[in-house]
């Protein structure tokens, strides 16, 4: 089974905002994708189960 999914809403800068969308579309994912791939990557490096 797929994991469940929830929707949120976040402030970012804009600036970064832009290079997270140029980022997203040269790894050829959905800006949401890839912000969820980034955290995911950030947790499984930094955070201790």
């Amino acid at each position: 089974m797929k994991p469940l999914k929830q929707q949120i809403s976040i402030t970012i800068d804009s600036d970064l905002l832009e290079k997270l969308k140029v980022e997203a579309e040269k790894d050829d994912r959905s800006l949401s994708q890839f912000i969820n791939l980034i955290l995911k990557n950030y947790i499984n490096e930094n955070c201790a189960d």
